[in-house]
């Protein structure tokens, strides 16, 4: 929590505040102030926690026991009780409780998303295979926390608990250590330098006053008041309090955060590393394209279209026979009846029978019409499915075939055009084959679909065939991430994708996602990473927009290797295999609907409903946050600078100590506190999301802003001090001079937060600037509070303050407003000559940093 990170800054300075409020008869001011933080504390804390359980209800219960053999029976045993030697039995819905090596299988399919990757279900068989095989490949392998997807199969556990390849990603996840954030670095320096000041303060003050003849209790009470003005006291209760807001408006667009730092670390993001099975695709299989008769067709919403025309099957005899094909040469089993039918099959498979379904066949009765009378999966050498069925009406026996395109095609002799047979030549080959080639290019999973007829009784021949067509199908993508990628760059951020996909397929979504941001996209495949030197490996992955065939590990190098670079990364993802990557990055991002407890335990935010858009609007409420803890330091800075330079100023030129402590005490509770906490909910610029990501080596209050308070709190202290020489003039040394400037200087002050609104748009500027209520309610009722110190007789006597007449009101007014409006003209002046310096046309994104001065 970042209350925690600066508490001893705060406990300190209230030490001090509350020694000098006893040594003047104030303990109630320091009583106000810890008050205050411990109660912003107090509200992080909790809204942390509220978070926690947020996270903890995500979580999706997972079994609790598993099936094996021991003793020659079959039995349920809880997973706790699962030890290497056991025989698993391994079928469809089967969450594996341990590593095993198979020792039979019959088209299995095991589905590895989680681990791997790889959105399609591997087939697996027990040939063993060398040990050096990839994660991946391993075929004769099945892995802790996958899901058997179809056949059947028993393996023999050989790993358990922290042994498996599971439990070495938990190993990683724990060594993986969480950066600190940009702002508690920069935090921290700042409070180191605000106590060296604040020391240095307190020395200058008391020995130039001493010099000047004054006494010396008296100056080291204004010492010590001023000591306590030159640290913003109420900085950590606004930061604490600020990034709890933030966390409680990220919930309201369905984001649990689970850190307060999380939210402005957001808001620094450089680099988003984003998975791409689950999290930009959809993790689920959809035919997207076919191409029959000589013609390519367009499947949308599981429907078949022809340049625009929906495809009647009643017109289209080839189109019919294709679905009627991949409906029977499928393992697919349909559960329940229209609007509650469910599917249960492998993703392929359940992605030819939506098609079907959606284009109006009826799959049960075809079924029912053509039994199934033998089916041959797919096997080594064997890259096709055959399944054969009996025809009751018309007599013999029906071919069903889907599988590899080119080996499809190699057993057909005719091919179906609309309602006719024609003879397949090379032509016709050659076309077929590019247009495989074409749609392979698209990222597709393409497969080549024929039937043929055999007498009854005839044996089996896979010739003199008639080809049907081929058929396209990809793991969507979400809705709309192109144009959210397009919003990322627009904000400066770029954008790179991790996959376990081969390198084609994966160069293929990366150029259909436009991560290259109109440049030619770059890919490194990860499958050597690890043998990479890591300062070498910094500089590779600094311009690649795609790392393909990429492990567990893997991902965590290439984060680490961005952060080597000086980069702020983000990391999306839902699998068990992104979990070490997620601790590591800076902020971790996990899907909470379809994501792991892995992924969603390590994770900084989880976005409840999957809706990567919503990261947008994370982004932008932490730059936000991040702006408005600069503005409210920047108010604190500026004002307390002010108090400093007036003490200084007065007793430097011989005019005595313009406020005395309980005054400078009373200015920095009303004007520090409740205008910083208003200014810290300051709603977000226009042109937030048009900047690029700030620094995160550059200060929280660089040099040339530290310029800018520095010339703001002269022109105050300038506006003060004239006040307070009328008053000398007017009155003499005494309590009517010293009312004079305190009124002033607290005034001018309040009326300083309005500037601090933002560092570009003035009160003089054209572009429009939405309304603050809060601002506006807390310089107002801090006006009054200060009118009360001129008007009640407690106060007046707790301040020594005295009434001022009209015209002493009307002269701490010009002293008050003056400032405000030389510093927004100044700012006008600033900003319309950066304006005309840059004279450039690039878009406010690639704009760099120190010609905007836009760093939040």
């Amino acid at each position: 929590m970042l209350a925690g990170q600066f508490l001893s800054l705060p406990v300190g300075l209230l030490g001090v505040s509350a020694a000098v409020s006893i040594a003047t008869g104030g303990v109630a001011d320091a009583v106000v102030i810890l008050g205050v933080v411990l109660i912003n504390a107090a509200i992080g804390f909790v809204t942390e926690r509220q978070a926690e359980r947020t996270i903890s209800a995500l979580g999706a219960s997972a079994p609790h026991e598993t099936t094996v053999l021991r003793d020659g029976e079959v039995r349920r045993v809880p997973l706790a009780e699962i030890v290497p030697g056991d025989v698993l039995v391994l079928a469809p819905g089967t969450h594996l409780a341990a590593d095993v090596r198979l020792l039979r299988t019959r088209n299995l399919t095991v589905d590895e998303s989680a681990l791997t990757g790889e959105s399609m279900p591997a087939l697996k068989d027990e040939r063993p295979l060398p040990v050096d095989t990839s994660l991946a490949d391993r075929r004769d392998m099945a892995y802790m926390g996958t899901l058997v997807t179809g056949g059947n199969g028993l393996g023999v556990a050989v790993g358990t608990g922290l042994n498996t390849e599971l439990g070495r990603i938990h190993t990683l996840v724990g060594e993986a250590r969480t950066p600190e954030t940009p702002m508690q670095r920069q935090l921290d320096h700042l409070g180191t330098q605000l106590a060296i000041l604040s020391g240095v303060v307190c020395a200058g003050v008391f020995g130039v006053g001493l010099l000047r003849g004054q006494g010396w209790l008296q100056m080291l009470k204004g010492a010590v008041s001023l000591a306590v003005a030159a640290v913003p006291e109420g900085l950590p209760a606004v930061a604490t309090t600020t990034l709890a807001l933030g966390i409680n408006t990220m919930r309201r667009h369905r984001v649990a955060v689970r850190q307060l730092d999380a939210v402005e670390t957001l808001g620094a993001v450089q680099v988003f590393c984003l998975d791409k099975t689950g999290t930009l695709t959809q993790n689920r299989m959809t035919v997207v394209t076919a191409h029959l008769g000589g013609q390519p067709l367009s499947v949308t919403e599981h429907r078949l279209w022809s340049e625009g025309r929906l495809i009647d099957l009643g017109e289209r005899e080839d189109a019919r026979r294709m679905l009627e094909v991949v409906s029977l040469c499928s393992e697919t089993a349909l559960n329940g009846h229209d609007e509650a039918r469910s599917l249960d099959g492998t993703p392929t498979e359940n992605a030819l029978i939506e098609l079907a379904l959606g284009a109006g066949i009826d799959v049960g009765a075809l079924r029912g019409a053509h039994p199934r009378l033998a089916l041959h999966h797919r096997a080594e050498g064997r890259p096709y499915m055959v399944s054969v069925h009996a025809r009751a009406e018309e007599g013999g026996r029906l071919l069903a075939i889907k599988g590899s395109p080119a080996e499809v095609l190699s057993m057909c002799a005719h091919e179906m055009r609309g309602s006719t047979l024609c003879p397949l030549d090379d032509e016709s080959r050659a076309a077929i084959l590019r247009r495989n080639e074409y749609m392979a290019a698209d990222a597709l999973r393409v497969l080549g679909v024929a039937y043929g007829s055999l007498d009854d009784g005839a044996a089996i021949r896979l010739d003199g065939l008639v080809w049907l067509g081929l058929v396209g199908m990809a793991d969507p993508l979400r809705p709309g991430m192109v144009e959210l990628m397009r919003q990322y760059h627009a904000a400066g951020i770029e954008t790179v994708m991790i996959t376990g996909d081969q390198g084609a397929t994966a160069y293929a979504i990366g150029r259909e996602l436009g991560l290259g941001d109109g440049q030619p996209i770059k890919i490194l495949d990860s499958g050597t990473i690890d043998k990479v030197d890591p300062q070498l490996l910094s500089g590779l992955v600094r311009n690649t927009h795609v790392f393909a065939r990429v492990s567990p590990a893997h991902k965590l190098s290439i984060v680490q290797a961005l952060q080597r670079g000086g980069r702020v990364v983000a990391m999306t993802g839902d699998g068990i295999n992104d979990g070490p990557a997620l601790k590591a990055s800076n902020i971790g991002v996990a899907m909470g609907g379809s994501g792991t407890d892995v992924a969603r335990s390590v994770a900084d935010v989880v976005l409840e409903d999957d809706n990567l858009h919503t990261m947008v609007v994370a982004i932008r409420e932490g730059r936000t946050i991040y702006d408005n803890i600069r503005k409210t330091i920047h108010y604190l800075l500026a004002t307390n600078f002010t108090e400093i330079e007036v003490m200084l100023g007065g007793i430097a030129l011989g005019l005595g100590q313009p406020l005395n402590p309980m005054q400078l005490l009373w200015i920095n509770l009303i004007s520090d506190i409740f205008p910083g906490l208003a200014l810290a909910v300051e709603p977000p610029e226009p042109d937030v999301m048009a900047r690029p990501p700030r620094d995160p080596l550059e200060p929280i209050i660089p040099r040339h802003a530290l310029g800018r308070m520095a010339r703001e709190s002269a022109v105050i202290t300038a506006g003060t001090l004239a006040a307070y020489a009328y008053g000398l003039l007017r009155y003499g040394a005494g309590a009517r001079a010293s009312t004079q400037a305190f009124t002033t200087l607290t005034t001018a002050q309040l009326l300083h937060a309005l500037a601090c609104r933002s560092e570009r748009h003035g009160l003089f500027g054209h572009a429009p600037r939405p309304r603050n209520p809060r601002l506006e309610l807390a310089i107002g009722a801090s006006l009054l509070a200060q009118a009360a110190a001129g008007l009640l007789p407690p106060l007046r006597r707790l301040l020594g303050t005295t009434p001022l007449g009209p015209l002493d009101l009307g002269v701490a007014l010009v002293g008050a407003v003056g400032p405000l409006l030389v510093n927004e003209a100044l700012k006008e002046l600033r900003t319309d000559h950066r304006t005309s310096r840059a004279g450039d046309p690039r878009p406010p994104s690639r704009v760099p940093a120190e010609e905007t001065g836009a760093h939040g």
